[in-house]
Formats: structure tokens, sequence, C-alpha cells
């Protein structure tokens, strides 16, 4: 038994960093990111003994992923009559979890713009890298389904992407403006210096 948790404690170990991204590509939300994942551990571990004969990180991602479908149906159930809201470069962009928070920003709000079917596609497509057929076998559609849902998401991202281009645009320019006349005072006030300095008296 204590070899089975060893096993567990490793597995997890490894395995929470990515549950938690994961987690919080899903819902947008830290706090609720790490309860769901601890969750989807906690059911893992329940049932070590046969998940870890089997793939025990596909066992746990699907947990994760039921969850979350929980979460919504039950928040959905709470919320009627109200709009719902999206269930807050893909695969080097989902797979950064230590950039920095602009990074980390900017990818929840691009998600934020899928539904939370797309959303949960992309996630397992080009996050957890799985083929179209295993992400409908994993999510109970067609394969046919996967590919037209991942279409769709690619589209709103890309023009997600591009209404952003331009706001990023002039951000860059407005700093690179910023930044040269910064130096530009800089190297005047050194040349201010270096005249005073060298005029008689200036060692003083």
């Amino acid at each position: 038994m204590r070899g089975s948790d060893d096993d567990f404690d490793e597995f997890a170990l490894v395995a929470w960093p990515r549950l938690r991204w994961a987690a919080y590509l899903l819902t947008g939300d830290h706090h609720l990111a790490e309860d769901l994942a601890q969750t989807a551990l906690v059911r893992t571990y329940s049932s070590w003994g046969r998940v870890r004969r089997g793939d025990a990180m596909a066992y746990t991602r699907k947990v994760l992923v039921n969850l979350n479908i929980d979460r919504m149906r039950r928040r959905r159930f709470r919320e009627v009559g109200l709009p719902e809201a999206g269930d807050n470069h893909l695969d080097a962009h989902l797979a950064v979890t230590d950039g920095s928070f602009e990074d980390r920003a900017e990818l929840v709000r691009m998600l934020s713009a899928l539904t939370v079917k797309e959303r949960r596609v992309v996630l397992l497509r080009h996050y957890f890298d799985l083929s179209e057929a295993s992400v409908a076998a994993e999510l109970g559609i067609a394969a046919g389904t996967v590919k037209s849902t991942l279409a769709r998401a690619l589209r709103k991202l890309r023009a997600v992407a591009d209404d952003e281009a331009p706001d990023r645009a002039s951000t860059d320019r407005a700093s690179t403006d910023r930044a040269s006349t910064d130096r530009a005072s800089t190297d005047q006030r050194a040349i201010a210096i270096s005249r005073a300095t060298s005029q008689p008296g200036g060692d003083r």
C-alpha cells in the first residue's frame, strides 16, 4: 500500500502544474482552477489501484474536463434566462505555464471569446496534444464535430488576435518613442555635465 501511495505522490507532483494550468484555461479563475485540479487528483487517488495500470494522466484529464462540464451545467441551471458567458498562437501559448502575467492574461482574454465547447476542444487538441479522434472519444462527440468546432474556434481566435494587433503596435510605438525621448534627455544631460566640468573651475 505504501508503494502505491508513493507512486501516486510522484504522479501528482508531476501532473499538478499541468492540471492546474489546464483548469485555469478552462475557467479563467486561479482559485477555481486549483479546486478543480485538486478534486481531479482526489478522484484519481480513489481509483488509483485501477488507474495506475493504465494512462493515469488521461484518466485525470478526463475527470478534470468532466468536473468543469458539471460546474458549467450547474451554473447554467442557476442562471436561467441570463446570457451564457464564454467559459473562461495556440500550441506554444497554451503550453506556457511560467510566462509573464501579461502573456497569461492575454491568453485567457483570447480564450474567453470561445464557447464552453470550443474551449474544451481547443484545450484537448492543442494543450494536451490529442488527435481529433481522441478528442472526440474523450468528449463523446463525433470526429466531424471536433473538426468543425476546432475550425470555428480558431477563426475566432485569429479574429481576436487581429483586432488586438493594432493596439499592441500602438503601445509598442509609444513605448519606443518614450524610450527614445528618455535616452535623448539622458544624452543631453550628460553632454551638459561634460561641458560644465570641462570649463575652468569645473572640477571644484
